[in-house]
């Protein structure tokens, strides 16, 4: 690709704040992370949304015609829209223009583009989202995958989001031996429904995966589990909850901290810890979310997504694409057909 620097294709014209944030966020990730970013989308829009005096020189700007709008049939869309910057952006990887790609745009559209325009990874069934939660253990996040791609799963399903979420667990979160967990109603092995009950007893007899058994819903931001695994249903009732409760603690604190004199004094005094705090609990600074399953590093950020996010995001890409996340995966995967 001419260029030693991680290079990450940026859907400009995806998210509710397309394409102003996604530029912001972007141009600070390039500056900060030392990242070569290609906007992708409308060359007229992108431009107006650059801050002035940019030197036109050090921003790439990558024409698309279109855009997939929210409200659009995902898959019919990226099929009839084939010049829409979610298309386009995933065509700068597959021609290994670029190393990654972000969107903040139609998460159903991401998901339909990359596995139209880079296929799944060998020895996949399905690609899943997997989404990083904090816990109450600090610096310690948990993978919850999938919270969003399959409503429906398989038993064979979850198995292997297992191991791409361990793998992505240890070589870019990196922690020692990943703990695995099942999420369910039970601690018990015979707790759930017959999937997880089958799911169970795949992961338990998988050899790749460090599986310590069941995670009950109080489990997930415990700490004890470094990799959660459960269909994209539950999983996305999870992430919007666990998003809402941050956002409500966020706000209590934010109203009944700063209530007469003491509280201002002690507002003041608490700033540095507040600030810890929102890092610890504000989604905003995970970014985004890693579709695994394809072939190609893909993030996906909320529609609500602004520069922050959209910074967090492509540095989480670049971690990703610096550890060789996919081609971890797919070594684990040829490991396990040889030993097979």
């Amino acid at each position: 690709m001419g260029s030693t620097r991680v290079r990450i294709a940026i859907d400009a014209m995806g998210g509710d704040h397309a394409p102003g944030e996604i530029v912001a966020g972007a141009l600070r990730a390039r500056e900060e992370l030392g990242v070569d970013v290609l906007l992708v989308g409308d060359p007229q829009q992108i431009e107006a949304a650059l801050p002035p005096k940019t030197n036109l020189g050090q921003v790439e700007i990558v024409t698309a015609q279109e855009a997939i709008a929210m409200d659009e049939e995902p898959l019919n869309a990226v099929r009839r829209k084939r010049k829409a910057s979610i298309n386009v952006a995933m065509d700068l990887v597959k021609q290994q223009k670029a190393d990654a790609v972000f969107s903040a745009g139609h998460s159903g559209a991401a998901m339909a583009s990359a596995l139209l325009r880079l296929g799944r990874l060998p020895g996949i069934d399905r690609p899943a989202i997997g989404t990083v939660f904090p816990t109450i253990v600090a610096g310690k996040p948990v993978l919850v995958l999938d919270v969003g791609a399959n409503v429906d799963c398989r038993p064979k399903f979850l198995e292997q989001f297992a191991v791409m979420g361990s793998a992505y667990s240890q070589y870019v979160l990196g922690t020692t031996e990943p703990k695995v967990g099942l999420l369910n109603i039970g601690e018990e092995d015979s707790k759930g429904n017959d999937a997880a009950v089958r799911a169970h007893q795949l992961l338990r007899e998988n050899s790749q995966i460090n599986f310590i058994g069941n995670a009950e819903g109080r489990d997930v931001l415990s700490g004890r589990f470094d990799v959660i695994v459960c269909d994209g249903f539950v999983g996305n009732v999870l992430l919007k909850f666990a998003e809402a409760v941050g956002e409500v603690i966020l706000q209590i604190l934010r109203e009944e901290l700063p209530q007469g004199l003491h509280g201002q004094i002690g507002s003041a005094l608490l700033k540095p810890n507040l600030k810890r705090i929102k890092q610890r609990m504000d989604h905003a600074e995970h970014g985004g979310a890693l579709l695994l399953g394809v072939a190609g590093v893909c993030f996906i950020g909320h529609g609500s997504s602004q520069a922050p996010s959209i910074f967090n995001a492509i540095r989480m890409a670049k971690e990703a694409v610096d550890n060789q996340v996919i081609q971890r995966i797919q070594s684990q995967y040829i490991l396990e057909r040889e030993s097979g």
